[in-house]
Protein backbone atom coordinates (compact mmCIF):
# COMPACT_ATOMS: atom_id res chain seq x y z
CA UNK A 1 0.00 0.00 0.00
CA UNK A 2 1.39 3.44 -1.24
CA UNK A 3 1.78 6.12 2.45
CA UNK A 4 -0.88 8.23 0.15
CA UNK A 5 -3.37 5.60 0.15
CA UNK A 6 -2.41 4.31 4.33
CA UNK A 7 -5.72 4.59 6.54
CA UNK A 8 -4.79 7.44 9.08
CA UNK A 9 -6.83 9.43 11.85
CA UNK A 10 -7.11 13.64 11.55
CA UNK A 11 -7.15 15.34 14.97
CA UNK A 12 -7.78 18.77 16.01
CA UNK A 13 -8.36 20.43 19.55
CA UNK A 14 -11.90 22.40 20.71
CA UNK A 15 -13.39 23.60 23.95
CA UNK A 16 -15.11 26.36 24.98
CA UNK A 17 -15.23 29.66 22.95
CA UNK A 18 -13.83 30.51 19.38
CA UNK A 19 -12.36 26.23 18.60
CA UNK A 20 -15.85 25.10 19.17
CA UNK A 21 -16.96 27.03 15.63
CA UNK A 22 -13.83 26.72 13.92
CA UNK A 23 -14.10 22.74 15.20
CA UNK A 24 -17.23 22.63 13.54
CA UNK A 25 -16.24 24.54 10.55
CA UNK A 26 -13.07 22.29 9.87
CA UNK A 27 -15.44 19.32 10.33
CA UNK A 28 -18.10 20.72 7.57
CA UNK A 29 -15.35 21.45 5.36
CA UNK A 30 -13.36 17.92 5.22
CA UNK A 31 -16.89 16.77 4.53
CA UNK A 32 -17.30 18.58 1.84
CA UNK A 33 -13.66 18.76 0.06
CA UNK A 34 -13.26 14.78 0.65
CA UNK A 35 -16.08 12.96 1.15
CA UNK A 36 -13.78 9.55 0.71
CA UNK A 37 -11.81 9.95 3.63
CA UNK A 38 -11.78 6.78 5.74
CA UNK A 39 -10.12 7.36 8.54
CA UNK A 40 -11.35 8.86 12.05
CA UNK A 41 -11.94 12.06 12.73
CA UNK A 42 -11.05 13.07 16.27
CA UNK A 43 -12.02 16.20 18.12
CA UNK A 44 -9.37 16.45 21.21
CA UNK A 45 -10.88 18.10 23.93
CA UNK A 46 -9.27 19.20 27.76
CA UNK A 47 -10.92 18.42 30.43
CA UNK A 48 -11.87 20.38 33.57
CA UNK A 49 -8.88 19.77 36.19
CA UNK A 50 -6.08 21.91 38.26
CA UNK A 51 -4.72 23.44 34.83
CA UNK A 52 -8.15 25.20 34.00
CA UNK A 53 -9.14 28.13 36.69
CA UNK A 54 -12.42 27.14 34.11
CA UNK A 55 -14.46 24.14 32.43
CA UNK A 56 -12.42 24.09 29.20
CA UNK A 57 -15.11 21.68 27.61
CA UNK A 58 -17.15 22.35 23.99
CA UNK A 59 -20.05 24.47 25.74
CA UNK A 60 -22.64 24.47 23.62
CA UNK A 61 -25.07 21.04 23.58
CA UNK A 62 -26.02 22.10 19.55
CA UNK A 63 -22.34 21.94 18.69
CA UNK A 64 -21.25 18.57 20.45
CA UNK A 65 -24.41 17.54 18.31
CA UNK A 66 -23.85 18.95 15.11
CA UNK A 67 -20.01 17.20 15.08
CA UNK A 68 -21.34 13.87 15.52
CA UNK A 69 -23.74 14.99 12.84
CA UNK A 70 -20.70 15.52 10.97
CA UNK A 71 -19.06 12.17 12.14
CA UNK A 72 -16.41 13.56 14.21
CA UNK A 73 -15.88 11.82 17.46
CA UNK A 74 -14.95 14.03 20.81
CA UNK A 75 -11.51 12.41 22.53
CA UNK A 76 -11.34 13.39 26.04
CA UNK A 77 -7.71 14.22 27.20
CA UNK A 78 -5.93 15.57 30.78
CA UNK A 79 -3.53 18.65 31.09
CA UNK A 80 -1.22 17.91 32.95
CA UNK A 81 1.98 20.03 31.69
CA UNK A 82 0.32 22.87 30.07
CA UNK A 83 -3.29 24.31 30.47
CA UNK A 84 -5.41 27.83 30.72
CA UNK A 85 -1.38 28.99 31.22
CA UNK A 86 -0.28 27.40 27.85
CA UNK A 87 -3.12 26.38 25.58
CA UNK A 88 -0.95 25.67 22.84
CA UNK A 89 -0.11 22.74 24.98
CA UNK A 90 -3.20 21.24 23.95
CA UNK A 91 -1.87 20.12 20.85
CA UNK A 92 0.86 18.71 22.53
CA UNK A 93 -1.21 16.83 25.55
CA UNK A 94 -4.06 15.85 23.31
CA UNK A 95 -1.83 12.93 21.57
CA UNK A 96 -1.78 11.09 24.75
CA UNK A 97 -5.36 10.25 24.39
CA UNK A 98 -5.31 9.58 20.27
CA UNK A 99 -5.55 5.83 19.24
CA UNK A 100 -1.95 3.81 18.26
CA UNK A 101 -3.46 1.80 15.69
CA UNK A 102 -3.32 4.32 12.93
CA UNK A 103 -1.36 6.75 11.67
CA UNK A 104 -2.05 10.54 12.29
CA UNK A 105 -2.32 13.94 11.22
CA UNK A 106 -2.60 16.78 13.57
CA UNK A 107 -4.45 20.22 12.07
CA UNK A 108 -4.80 23.18 14.20
CA UNK A 109 -8.74 24.05 14.26
CA UNK A 110 -8.22 27.26 12.34
CA UNK A 111 -8.03 25.17 8.95
CA UNK A 112 -10.24 24.73 5.68
CA UNK A 113 -9.69 21.66 4.39
CA UNK A 114 -10.13 22.86 0.83
CA UNK A 115 -9.32 19.47 -1.35
CA UNK A 116 -8.43 15.48 -0.90
CA UNK A 117 -6.32 14.65 1.74
CA UNK A 118 -6.76 11.28 1.00
CA UNK A 119 -4.91 11.77 -1.87
CA UNK A 120 -1.51 13.28 -0.20
CA UNK A 121 1.47 10.94 -0.05
CA UNK A 122 2.30 10.70 2.82
CA UNK A 123 5.40 9.42 4.93
CA UNK A 124 4.40 8.39 8.20
CA UNK A 125 7.50 7.46 8.71
CA UNK A 126 9.36 10.54 8.24
CA UNK A 127 7.14 13.30 10.08
CA UNK A 128 7.35 16.66 9.02
CA UNK A 129 5.18 19.79 9.65
CA UNK A 130 4.32 23.06 8.11
CA UNK A 131 6.42 25.43 5.93
CA UNK A 132 3.80 28.40 6.10
CA UNK A 133 5.63 30.73 8.27
CA UNK A 134 7.63 34.02 9.24
CA UNK A 135 10.90 33.93 10.90
CA UNK A 136 8.80 35.19 14.03
CA UNK A 137 11.69 33.30 16.57
CA UNK A 138 13.83 33.69 17.77
CA UNK A 139 14.68 37.57 17.77
CA UNK A 140 18.17 38.38 17.49
CA UNK A 141 19.16 40.70 19.81
CA UNK A 142 22.20 43.40 18.71
CA UNK A 143 24.70 41.57 21.06
CA UNK A 144 22.96 38.19 21.81
CA UNK A 145 23.59 34.85 20.06
CA UNK A 146 22.96 34.57 16.65
CA UNK A 147 20.17 32.17 15.37
CA UNK A 148 23.08 29.68 14.42
CA UNK A 149 24.21 29.39 18.46
CA UNK A 150 20.39 29.71 19.75
CA UNK A 151 19.22 26.54 17.36
CA UNK A 152 22.06 24.50 18.12
CA UNK A 153 22.01 24.73 22.04
CA UNK A 154 18.81 23.13 21.59
CA UNK A 155 19.88 20.44 19.30
CA UNK A 156 22.89 19.95 21.84
CA UNK A 157 20.76 19.92 24.89
CA UNK A 158 18.86 16.66 23.37
CA UNK A 159 22.20 15.03 22.42
CA UNK A 160 20.38 15.58 18.60
CA UNK A 161 22.76 16.48 15.38
CA UNK A 162 22.76 20.13 14.62
CA UNK A 163 24.34 19.93 11.06
CA UNK A 164 22.16 17.66 9.39
CA UNK A 165 18.99 19.87 9.91
CA UNK A 166 20.25 22.37 8.27
CA UNK A 167 19.60 24.01 4.78
CA UNK A 168 22.68 24.48 3.17
CA UNK A 169 21.73 26.58 -0.22
CA UNK A 170 20.50 29.12 2.61
CA UNK A 171 23.39 31.75 3.80
CA UNK A 172 24.50 31.25 7.46
CA UNK A 173 22.57 33.46 10.01
CA UNK A 174 19.57 33.35 7.75
CA UNK A 175 16.36 32.38 9.36
CA UNK A 176 15.22 29.67 6.97
CA UNK A 177 18.93 27.97 6.83
CA UNK A 178 17.73 26.81 10.45
CA UNK A 179 14.70 23.86 10.12
CA UNK A 180 11.55 26.25 11.50
CA UNK A 181 7.86 25.03 11.39
CA UNK A 182 4.57 26.52 11.57
CA UNK A 183 3.01 23.67 14.09
CA UNK A 184 -0.48 24.49 11.97
CA UNK A 185 -0.43 20.55 10.84
CA UNK A 186 2.35 17.61 11.26
CA UNK A 187 1.89 14.23 11.20
CA UNK A 188 3.80 10.52 12.04
CA UNK A 189 2.94 6.77 12.40
CA UNK A 190 2.71 7.11 16.22
CA UNK A 191 1.05 9.40 17.96
CA UNK A 192 2.04 8.14 21.71
CA UNK A 193 5.66 8.21 20.38
CA UNK A 194 5.59 11.67 19.17
CA UNK A 195 3.16 13.01 21.61
CA UNK A 196 5.69 12.46 24.44
CA UNK A 197 8.96 13.65 22.65
CA UNK A 198 6.81 16.80 21.91
CA UNK A 199 6.18 16.75 25.63
CA UNK A 200 9.28 16.09 27.22
CA UNK A 201 10.99 18.53 24.59
CA UNK A 202 8.67 21.43 25.50
CA UNK A 203 8.58 20.79 29.11
CA UNK A 204 12.57 20.86 29.29
CA UNK A 205 13.03 24.07 27.35
CA UNK A 206 10.17 26.17 29.51
CA UNK A 207 11.65 24.47 32.70
CA UNK A 208 15.29 24.50 32.09
CA UNK A 209 16.26 26.18 28.70
CA UNK A 210 19.95 27.04 27.32
CA UNK A 211 21.54 30.06 28.55
CA UNK A 212 21.16 31.47 24.81
CA UNK A 213 17.66 31.67 25.56
CA UNK A 214 17.53 33.94 28.31
CA UNK A 215 16.42 37.19 26.51
CA UNK A 216 13.70 34.44 24.36
CA UNK A 217 10.53 34.77 24.65
CA UNK A 218 9.02 31.29 24.79
CA UNK A 219 4.86 32.21 25.16
CA UNK A 220 3.00 31.57 22.06
CA UNK A 221 6.62 29.98 20.32
CA UNK A 222 7.44 26.72 22.63
CA UNK A 223 5.56 24.51 20.00
CA UNK A 224 6.74 25.43 17.26
CA UNK A 225 10.65 25.86 19.07
CA UNK A 226 10.23 22.16 20.31
CA UNK A 227 8.41 20.72 17.19
CA UNK A 228 11.50 20.72 14.65
CA UNK A 229 13.69 19.15 17.21
CA UNK A 230 11.25 16.28 17.66
CA UNK A 231 10.20 16.05 14.13
CA UNK A 232 14.48 15.90 13.47
CA UNK A 233 14.87 13.04 16.46
CA UNK A 234 12.66 11.05 14.98
CA UNK A 235 14.30 10.82 11.59
CA UNK A 236 11.84 13.58 9.91
CA UNK A 237 12.97 16.94 8.14
CA UNK A 238 10.98 19.24 5.42
CA UNK A 239 8.09 18.53 3.39
CA UNK A 240 8.74 17.26 -0.15
CA UNK A 241 6.55 17.98 -3.22
CA UNK A 242 4.67 15.09 -2.16
CA UNK A 243 3.11 17.46 0.30
CA UNK A 244 2.40 19.94 -1.52
CA UNK A 245 -1.26 20.02 -1.07
CA UNK A 246 -1.02 20.92 2.75
CA UNK A 247 -1.32 24.46 2.79
CA UNK A 248 -1.93 24.25 -0.88
CA UNK A 249 -4.66 22.60 -2.72
CA UNK A 250 -6.09 20.44 0.06
CA UNK A 251 -5.82 22.47 2.88
CA UNK A 252 -5.98 26.28 4.14
CA UNK A 253 -4.44 27.23 8.09
CA UNK A 254 -6.46 30.44 7.25
CA UNK A 255 -5.96 31.40 11.51
CA UNK A 256 -7.96 35.22 11.35
CA UNK A 257 -10.68 35.36 9.34
CA UNK A 258 -10.53 38.68 8.11
CA UNK A 259 -6.74 37.45 6.75
CA UNK A 260 -8.35 34.34 4.89
CA UNK A 261 -10.80 36.89 2.83
CA UNK A 262 -7.56 39.02 2.33
CA UNK A 263 -5.07 37.04 0.94
CA UNK A 264 -6.35 33.29 0.18
CA UNK A 265 -7.70 31.59 -2.86
CA UNK A 266 -10.87 31.91 -4.74
CA UNK A 267 -11.39 28.42 -4.62
CA UNK A 268 -11.01 28.53 -0.43
CA UNK A 269 -13.39 31.29 -0.41
CA UNK A 270 -15.74 29.82 -2.06
CA UNK A 271 -15.54 26.17 -0.22
CA UNK A 272 -15.97 28.45 3.21
CA UNK A 273 -18.78 30.39 2.36
CA UNK A 274 -20.56 26.54 0.55
CA UNK A 275 -20.01 24.90 3.42
CA UNK A 276 -21.10 27.54 5.85
CA UNK A 277 -24.49 28.01 3.76
CA UNK A 278 -26.51 25.05 4.97
CA UNK A 279 -29.29 26.25 7.82
CA UNK A 280 -28.15 23.49 10.33
CA UNK A 281 -24.58 24.81 9.87
CA UNK A 282 -25.59 28.09 9.41
CA UNK A 283 -27.73 28.01 12.78
CA UNK A 284 -24.66 27.39 15.34
CA UNK A 285 -21.74 29.47 13.13
CA UNK A 286 -24.21 32.99 13.19
CA UNK A 287 -23.97 32.58 17.38
CA UNK A 288 -20.12 33.63 16.73
CA UNK A 289 -20.00 36.94 15.83
CA UNK A 290 -16.95 37.26 13.73
CA UNK A 291 -18.51 34.07 11.73
CA UNK A 292 -21.61 36.12 11.48
CA UNK A 293 -20.22 39.44 10.78
CA UNK A 294 -17.18 38.00 8.32
CA UNK A 295 -19.50 35.55 6.29
CA UNK A 296 -23.08 36.09 6.92
CA UNK A 297 -23.31 39.53 6.94
CA UNK A 298 -20.62 40.50 3.91
CA UNK A 299 -18.12 42.09 5.81
CA UNK A 300 -14.93 39.77 4.69
CA UNK A 301 -16.35 40.49 0.69
CA UNK A 302 -15.64 43.75 2.09
CA UNK A 303 -11.75 42.76 3.32
CA UNK A 304 -11.51 40.99 0.00
CA UNK A 305 -12.69 43.84 -2.23
CA UNK A 306 -9.64 45.47 -0.21
CA UNK A 307 -6.61 43.63 -1.79
CA UNK A 308 -4.89 42.05 -5.36
CA UNK A 309 -4.04 38.63 -4.44
CA UNK A 310 -1.38 38.87 -7.09
CA UNK A 311 0.16 41.60 -5.32
CA UNK A 312 0.22 41.14 -1.39
CA UNK A 313 1.91 43.03 0.98
CA UNK A 314 4.85 40.93 1.67
CA UNK A 315 4.56 40.70 5.41
CA UNK A 316 1.03 39.40 7.44
CA UNK A 317 1.71 42.43 9.45
CA UNK A 318 0.75 44.88 7.30
CA UNK A 319 -2.09 43.01 5.77
CA UNK A 320 -3.34 42.92 9.46
CA UNK A 321 -2.65 46.85 9.90
CA UNK A 322 -4.65 47.39 6.71
CA UNK A 323 -7.67 45.87 7.93
CA UNK A 324 -7.67 47.46 10.91
CA UNK A 325 -7.11 50.57 9.70
CA UNK A 326 -10.44 50.30 7.61
CA UNK A 327 -11.98 49.07 10.90
CA UNK A 328 -12.69 45.12 9.57
CA UNK A 329 -10.53 43.12 12.07
CA UNK A 330 -12.24 40.60 14.16
CA UNK A 331 -10.87 37.72 15.67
Amino acid sequence: MQAGRQNFNIVIVAQGGRLQYEAVLFAASLRHSDPGFSGRLLVAEPQPGPAWPSDPRISHPEIRSLLTALDAEIVPFTSQSFGATYPFGNKIEALSALPTDAPFVFFDTDTLITGPVSDIAFDFDRPSASMRREGTWPEIELYGPGYGEIWKSLYDKFGLDFETSLDLSRPDEYWQRYLYFNAGWFFHRDAAVFGARFRDYATAIRDDPPATLVCQSLNPWLDQIALPLVIHALGGGRPGPDLAGLDGDASCHWRVLPLLYARESDHTVEVLETVTAPNHIKKVLKQYDPMLRMIYQGRGQKVRAMFDRANLPPREQMIRNQIKKAGFWMR
